[in-house]
């Protein structure tokens, strides 16, 4: 059973590969896709679990996929440290496995601190990357809508420590809840983020509220004028045309 893949329409635009670790997600965001995309009951969906054979199937994966360089994502229907992790340590299994294969890691995540346990992994290849997706700086509002996610000052910190360990560092701002929330983000992590990733909120309805097009111009002036490296995802430049 293959369990590293291609990524295909919008996740194709944060990596060339990815694998997912865990089936389902404790996190019970809101706005999650991936209970839809894997055709999985929402409430069955949050009663994560690690997929059957998952580091045996990653170590034959990384075999057969041998001499690429492209990096692997973990991950993009469940998180790599969700509470489970903590017990199992898939997550960081997976690294020792991918980089000694030579496949750099980008972790992508809405752990907070308890990815911080693996950076030292992380630290020893250059190419790796570690990500958080950030959507709210608002703690209260942040636990409606990611229930058993980190809080947003929690997944900061995890930035923070990353790069002064050296490890390079990137942000997805993805889905967009609020923008003003996305703006006062962006000046209070510029410092120790090397990428910013932006899209749009998408499949909700109150993506219909916000005006995307001012949302894209500002948020694109303000990265510029702080010299931070980004993406604006295709379907937030859409809007920008």
């Amino acid at each position: 059973m293959s369990v590293i893949y291609e990524p295909r329409g919008k996740a194709r635009e944060y990596s060339p590969l990815a694998c997912n670790l865990y089936s389902g997600c404790e996190h019970g965001c809101l706005y999650c896709y991936a209970p839809a995309a894997t055709r999985t009951d929402r409430k069955q969906f949050i009663e994560a679990h690690p997929r059957n054979d998952i580091i045996k199937n990653l170590e034959k994966d990384c075999q057969n996929w041998k001499g690429s360089k492209d990096h692997v994502l973990l991950c993009f229907t469940s998180d790599p440290y969700q509470p489970l992790e903590v017990e199992h340590r898939i997550t960081q299994k997976a690294i020792y496995m991918l980089n000694m294969y030579g496949f750099p890691v980008q972790i992508f995540t809405k752990g907070g601190l308890r990815a911080i346990r693996d950076f030292g992994i992380l630290q020893k290849n250059p190419d790796n990357a570690f990500s958080v997706t950030l959507t709210l700086d608002n703690p209260d509002i942040s636990k409606q809508w990611e229930p058993k996610a980190a809080p947003p000052d929690e997944r900061i910190e995890s930035l923070k420590i990353g790069h002064s360990m050296g490890i390079k560092t990137w942000v997805s701002f993805e889905p967009v809840i609020d923008p003003k929330a996305v703006y006062r983000m962006i000046n209070i992590t510029h410092e120790f983020v090397d990428l910013y990733k932006v899209g749009k909120m998408n499949y909700h309805p109150i993506s219909k509220t916000i005006d995307w097009r001012t949302f894209g111009f500002t948020v694109k002036n303000i990265l510029d004028n702080l010299g931070k490296p980004y993406y604006l995802k295709k379907d937030l430049l859409a809007f920008m045309q």
